[in-house]
């Protein structure tokens, strides 16, 4: 009796152990996310008073890599001229839930890939139709629904992971900035 409770103990180990669900580890890139008004969601559920009756006017969710000692800007990692996802991984993904001005350009409610083409001293980003793309391999020009033109800042201190914020500016506007490094870029959302 025992080897026979022995060897169904075994059996039953064997087939946990086959059916058993195996995830992949953390990423070194975690995904995260932005809002405007700052921290929307979790705030309509727990600190309501905060938001008063602000709605949600953009989000933006994207991949936050360390610099890990590494040279950024210029390099492989995000190079001089040519298009570069804003992150890692997946292209950030920004939705405005409202029809809005990005900097100077008029743009749909709706969800747009969010990429950039850096330089030294100024950044073009841009708005592109193309969702669900990994990095900026896939990258089309004729999918750009917004190209705008911001300079660059430099920041006093280095932020170690790539950041996106929303800020409030006044009753119809907030600066988007996105920093890494040493360099930090804004732009001007408004509706």
């Amino acid at each position: 009796m025992k080897k026979t409770g022995l060897l169904f103990g075994f059996l039953f180990l064997a087939m946990a152990g086959a059916n058993a669900q195996t995830f992949r580890g953390l990423d070194k890139s975690p995904m995260d996310m932005a809002y405007y008004p700052d921290d929307y969601a979790h705030d309509r559920k727990f600190a309501p008073a905060k938001i008063g009756t602000d709605k949600a006017m953009v989000r933006i969710t994207y991949s936050r890599p360390a610099k890990n000692g590494r040279e950024i800007f210029g390099t492989k990692l995000a190079p001089y001229g040519k298009v570069w996802r804003v992150g890692a991984n997946e292209a950030p993904e920004i939705k405005f839930y409202q029809d809005v001005t990005f900097g100077d350009k008029k743009v749909k409610a709706g969800n747009y890939a969010l990429l950039a083409i850096p330089t030294e001293k100024e950044w073009t980003l841009i708005l592109s139709s193309d969702l669900d793309q990994w990095g900026a391999y896939s990258y089309n020009e004729a999918l750009d629904v917004a190209r705008v033109t911001v300079p660059v800042q430099k920041l006093d201190t280095v932020l170690e992971n790539f950041s996106i914020q929303l800020t409030k500016k006044d009753a119809k506007t907030a600066t988007l900035s996105m920093g890494w490094d040493t360099t930090l870029v804004t732009v001007p959302v408004s509706w």
